[in-house]
């Protein structure tokens, strides 16, 4: 079998003299011409000893590009999109959150009201992730253990990244919004009249903050709500508006129970 295969990074006839020693030690390799004009290499192999993506490894570890360096990137960027893409009505809630869209609160509200909204998410990337990784391996012809193994690098980026993005989600981003624009907005409080409550909110995880965080402030009166990891809510309030029992019987509360641990 023959195959052209493009190079990059090849200067001058050191380059292609280096090329064509190692890759014609290469076991399965008759025989290959390396063109420092039209930066190829024409290779002429036995494929069943030797596959073309075994002699662009080959090229690369001796500091080149091949063409399928190109596509190795373009298939990393993949892995992040599967890792992002089951977060995307996650990401939708956070701009609503940050604009203050009704119409995307409303929308996914009911979702988020769902206990097990944000595991089925994360089982929904890993599903990605694993389908990323068969197609990768099966277009390669290297879906079996032996391919693997040979892949791992690949196989713990695509993985790392899935989880690299759920951990940022739900360590760094979700915490943050649920703080941001922390004030209601009722700035003009009588002097004396705010309280504080602190409250454990029984949540399955951070995903679920500013959820808990608007819907308080839907409460006329409500000055300001800080989340803190993992379910402890602060909640100033004015108390010529509101007060802490109107906060506690909220509807979100009942499917997220919670307790009332300190009043001030």
């Amino acid at each position: 079998m023959k195959k052209i295969i493009d190079i990059k990074g090849m200067h001058c006839k050191s380059c292609v003299n280096s090329i064509k020693t190692n890759i014609f030690s290469l076991k399965g390799i008759k025989s290959i011409k390396v063109n420092l004009e039209s930066k190829n290499a024409i290779v002429e192999y036995n494929s069943k000893i030797i596959s073309i993506k075994e002699i662009q490894s080959e090229i690369e570890k001796l500091g080149y590009l091949t063409d399928d360096s190109s596509k190795r990137k373009n298939n990393i960027l993949k892995t992040v999109a599967y890792g992002v893409f089951p977060h995307i009505g996650c990401i939708g809630f956070i701009i609503g959150s940050i604009l203050g869209v009704s119409v995307l609160m409303q929308f996914f509200r009911p979702l988020l009201m769902s206990r097990y909204f944000f595991y089925e998410l994360i089982s929904l990337s890993i599903a990605f992730a694993t389908i990323s990784v068969t197609i990768y391996l099966k277009n390669n012809e290297l879906l079996s253990l032996k391919g693997l193994k040979r892949k791992w690098k690949y196989v713990s980026i695509t993985y790392g990244s899935t989880i690299g993005v759920n951990l940022a989600l739900f360590l760094v981003i979700f915490p943050i919004i649920a703080n941001i624009s922390a004030s209601s907005g009722e700035n003009q409080i009588a002097i004396g009249s705010i309280e504080s409550i602190t409250l454990k909110v029984n949540i399955p995880c951070s995903g679920h903050a500013p959820l808990i965080s608007e819907e308080i402030k839907t409460i006329k009166g409500i000055h300001e709500v800080k989340y803190k990891v993992p379910n402890v809510f602060i909640v100033k309030y004015d108390s010529g508006k509101t007060n802490f029992n109107e906060i506690l019987n909220l509807a979100v509360f009942k499917e997220y129970p919670v307790t009332l641990l300190n009043k001030t």
